[in-house]
């Protein structure tokens, strides 16, 4: 892991993480409304995130020769008091299972405590089950559906304590 770099999103990594994010939308067959897939902003994180840098943000995952492997948000949660969400956390398949989505985790939830939020929601759905593991391994806690959401597909959501 010393050659990966975590850093926040710029402009020149919209397309690389946009392509991420499809591909394993599609990957579990989950490339329909109500996901993360059909965002309006999906084609244009960095805009979307530096909107608001106080309540946003957005991080990138790369490698030592500046190759975007995966990236991973937080933006305000209105539904819950003090509350950030997880956002769109996905990484390259190559990337999986060797602590790098901990590690964007880490750093998301790193970065709301900066931000001043004391608990971090997040949304998923049952056929990611390996990201699942994950939220629950780094402390997330299964919750009833707080308030109606915008990604009306997702079934399991998720709330942790920062």
């Amino acid at each position: 892991m010393s050659d990966i770099i975590i850093r926040p999103i710029t402009a020149d990594d919209d397309a690389a993480i946009a392509a991420i994010i499809r591909a394993n939308l599609e990957a579990y067959q989950l490339d329909i409304p109500g996901t993360a897939y059909f965002d309006p902003e999906l084609d244009h994180l960095s805009v979307y995130y530096g909107a608001a840098p106080d309540r946003r943000a957005y991080f990138i995952l790369t490698n030592a020769a500046g190759t975007v492997l995966g990236g991973a948000g937080l933006a305000e949660f209105p539904g819950l008091d003090a509350c950030a969400e997880l956002q769109k956390i996905y990484l390259i398949d190559s990337a999986k299972g060797k602590g790098l989505g901990a590690a964007l985790v880490r750093a998301v939830e790193a970065r709301a405590r900066e931000l001043g939020y004391r608990r971090l929601y997040l949304e998923t759905h049952t056929a990611l089950d390996a990201a699942i593991r994950l939220y629950e391994r780094l402390g997330y806690q299964r919750i009833e559906q707080p308030v109606p959401t915008a990604h009306t597909t997702m079934d399991r959501f998720y709330l942790k304590e920062l």
